[in-house]
């Protein structure tokens, strides 16, 4: 048998997509739009993710000659922007330390705050022992480079014990999702609501339609590039109005290569807010699907119109998930809300690891408190929803903060 070896490749380039997206397939049948090597190949040569923006890809490949066994995807990073996991208050106690926190250690896919993130492993491989040997070599490559923390953000439940087995710290965020419980149509939705919330959800409904606005999803083949060149200019209008906080992290080169590569096409739902035609949007949203999972991403406006948000992101989303067999809505990271409109807090963890003995030893004694105050604190979110007293929505199983000591 050939003897494995470990690879840091500064691209994905590097490895062949064929490999990379095998791998990615292999882990189940959901595999994440945001992993495949496209999107990811495309995020660094349109110059979103790379190291002038303080994101340098530097994935883990394990081989056995020529054959790719495993990946790490990995980004070397210089900030913790793009994250969605607030890590801020761990870079003030490095600093008080007399510790350097950037740059640190980042898997996740780029500005995409979707739970999913796994080491991709070949089948037939030992996914345990391959786990532990990958983090050794991070662990490894972190300790001669001087790099004080590695993170796995919005990490797949399924894959978490076995990084945890291996000597991961688990923190708990949140966000909020929607799930089909088996609504057949938008009234099945609405029912779920108590009286005063389906009154609100209707009357903001109307706002738009009394607007003289429709709303129109355009999935796939059938989105014109040119309403993807019209996307990214709602969403560099939306990141303007918001100066320095815009988060304005995708380039126009992105979006074209959205526009023209079917591959990475097929995965769009566009929303298309219009007076007649939809591809003369006043505002629009994006959004990616795979499986039966939808996921918000950005949204923008040329018009204030009154509740035109709501439409464009949720209900109108919602609507063509229930009529196409999606049982899962992720909106986005941020905004309470969404609560108002069904969308349940979800526990989402991240995996932490730390080279550095006395600043590992404080955060994992801080740990488990933060983790059971995030578990009160989602419980106290879902108990207030505007449900009727008959309904329990969809939502993850209690996180257990014990499992995180």
């Amino acid at each position: 048998m050939a003897e494995l070896q470990a690879r840091w490749h500064q691209g994905i380039a590097e490895i062949p997509e064929t490999a990379w997206d095998g791998l990615l397939e292999a882990a189940g049948p959901q595999a994440l739009p945001f992993y495949r090597w496209r999107w990811l190949r495309q995020l660094e040569a349109s110059g979103s993710i790379a190291p002038r923006q303080g994101w340098q890809p530097l994935h883990l490949g394990l081989w056995r000659g020529g054959e790719l066994i495993a990946v790490a995807p990995l980004y070397l990073k210089g900030h913790s922007y793009g994250e969605f996991v607030f890590d801020q208050s761990f870079a003030q106690l490095a600093g008080q330390l007399g510790l350097r926190y950037y740059p640190k250690l980042v898997g996740m896919s780029p500005v995409s705050p979707v739970q999913g993130y796994r080491f991709l492993i070949a089948p037939g491989e030992d996914p345990a022992a391959i786990t532990a040997l990958l983090l050794e070599l991070i662990d490894r490559f972190c300790a001669e480079q001087g790099i004080l923390s590695c993170n796995f953000l919005y990490v797949d439940p399924a894959w978490q014990p076995l990084a945890e087995t291996a000597g991961c710290a688990a923190w708990v965020n949140q966000q909020s999702q929607w799930s089909n419980p088996g609504h057949s149509d938008f009234q099945g939705y609405l029912a779920s609501f108590n009286a005063n919330q389906r009154r609100n959800i209707k009357r903001e409904r109307k706002a738009v339609a009394a607007a003289g606005l429709a709303v129109e999803p355009l999935v796939g083949e059938a989105i014109a590039p040119e309403l993807v060149g019209r996307m990214h200019d709602f969403y560099e209008q939306h990141c303007a109005r918001w100066g320095p906080w815009g988060s304005k992290y995708l380039s126009e080169a992105f979006f074209e290569a959205l526009a023209t590569d079917p591959e990475l096409r097929r995965h769009l739902v566009l929303f298309s807010a219009h007076r007649g035609d939809p591809a003369e949007p006043v505002a629009m949203s994006l959004c990616v699907r795979g499986g039966d999972h939808l996921w918000g991403r950005y949204w923008g406006s040329d018009v204030e119109i009154d509740c035109l948000h709501f439409e464009v992101c949720y209900y109108a989303p919602i609507d063509w998930a229930i009529a196409n067999g999606i049982r899962h809505f992720d909106p986005g990271a941020g905004g309470s809300h969404k609560r108002r409109r069904g969308f349940v807090a979800q526990p989402r963890v991240s995996l932490h690891r730390w080279s550095d003995r006395r600043f590992g030893a404080i955060l994992q004694g801080w740990l488990p408190g933060a983790n059971a105050e995030m578990a009160r604190e989602i419980e106290a979110i879902n108990a207030e929803l505007p449900f009727t007293a008959a309904y329990d929505p969809p939502h993850a199983p209690a996180f257990r903060p014990e499992s995180a000591a």
